[in-house]
């Protein structure tokens, strides 16, 4: 049975989420607290719901926690707060999804089997296939089709780090930090062009490389 961690401290909320995912035939733990949260085993769950207003620790310092260990289980937050403002905030953190309370449960349901229909990705697996793009991660290779599409050490690095989490928005100044060298490779506006020059050596298969306006970039599984 898939483990799901639900992690909410409105205790009737919760208990309707809980027993909704069971219903659909989840095995669910519930956490009430943020801090009881950040000590669970991320690594045994294939997904997390996540409040972010919560006791003990903030959903956003649970996200932190959850990344910083290098976990991709899916993350989707459950929250009341609907600015944009937190919406990035948690998709730069590392969520895959944001949805807004009150919701419709059919709705929460829905959202959970689309995200575990997208391929997860562990720090181990060798390499991905994205429709007729394969992402060689040991070979350091990227082929569409029969054909080897010779990319740049940083052209290459930021098509694996969106494959490694792949249907999840990553966010630019994320990609700046991590991937450019900021004495030589510059900005987000640097990145931009990475990525553009990026898609034309892909081809068709460069329009996997969806664009997150306001946050960054993602890999589209289905694309």
């Amino acid at each position: 049975m898939t483990r799901v961690l639900l992690v909410e401290d409105d205790e009737k909320l919760g208990k309707q989420v809980a027993d909704g995912l069971r219903a659909a035939g989840f095995e669910t733990e519930w956490a009430t607290r943020g801090d009881e949260a950040m000590a669970a085993d991320f690594g045994s769950f294939a997904l997390v719901v996540l409040d972010l207003m919560l006791p003990g620790a903030h959903g956003f310092d649970v996200l932190k926690a959850l990344r910083k260990e290098h976990h991709h289980v899916p993350v989707l937050v459950l929250s009341a707060r609907q600015n944009t403002t937190d919406k990035v905030r948690a998709l730069e953190l590392g969520a895959d999804d944001y949805l807004t309370k009150p919701f419709w449960p059919e709705e929460l349901i829905a959202r959970v089997h689309a995200r575990l229909r997208r391929p997860a990705l562990s720090e181990e697996a060798d390499a991905l296939v994205v429709g007729s793009l394969r992402i060689d991660f040991a070979g350091r290779r990227a082929t569409v089709g029969a054909a080897v599409v010779e990319l740049t050490r940083v052209e290459f690095d930021l098509l694996a780090t969106l494959a490694r989490r792949p249907g999840a928005a990553v966010s630019r100044a994320w990609l700046v930090d991590h991937i450019l060298d900021p004495a030589r490779d510059g900005d987000e506006r640097t990145l931009d062009a990475h990525v553009s020059r990026l898609r034309r050596k892909l081809g068709d298969a460069g329009k996997s490389v969806a664009t997150v306006w306001g946050v960054g970039y993602r890999l589209e599984p289905g694309a």
